[in-house]
């Protein structure tokens, strides 16, 4: 199993809120605008599900598996080329303030791992990045 991860982002909000957000995907409407539609295409979502269409790699859909109330949310494939784990771990650093990181967790090969590592990583900065903006 490898794992990536996002550099660790500072929210200026409480953990709480920031998690109250995160764990309905129903919110993500008011982030519909930020996402490049030239990179994500066919987003759709309900609180549970997300799916999406990313060039080159296909249509994937991503379900919550499982919410640690205010701590982390944990999403599983459903469908995707190559089935992995997301998750959102969220920390309090202080009243008005969390840490959020995301971690990716994906069975692949050594020869796909050169193959997908540098854009893998680079999704996850950017969505870690997006998710850092948002006002909560």
């Amino acid at each position: 199993m490898n794992q990536f991860e996002s550099s660790v982002k500072v929210i200026p909000y409480g953990q709480e809120l920031v998690y109250a957000k995160l764990s309905d995907l129903t919110n993500l409407e008011s982030m519909k605008d930020r996402i490049p539609v030239d990179k994500v295409k066919d987003l759709n979502f309900d609180a549970d599900t997300l799916s999406f269409n990313v060039a080159p790699v296909g249509s994937i859909t991503l379900k919550v598996i499982e919410r640690d109330p205010c701590k982390c949310i944990k999403f599983e494939t459903t469908q995707s080329p190559i089935p992995f784990n997301l998750w959102v771990q969220l920390v309090s650093s202080a009243e008005n303030e969390c840490k959020m990181k995301l971690t990716v967790r994906i069975d692949i090969n050594p020869f796909m791992k050169g193959m997908i590592q540098k854009p893998l990583q680079e999704g996850l900065d950017k969505m870690a990045d997006m998710l850092a903006m948002i006002q909560y």
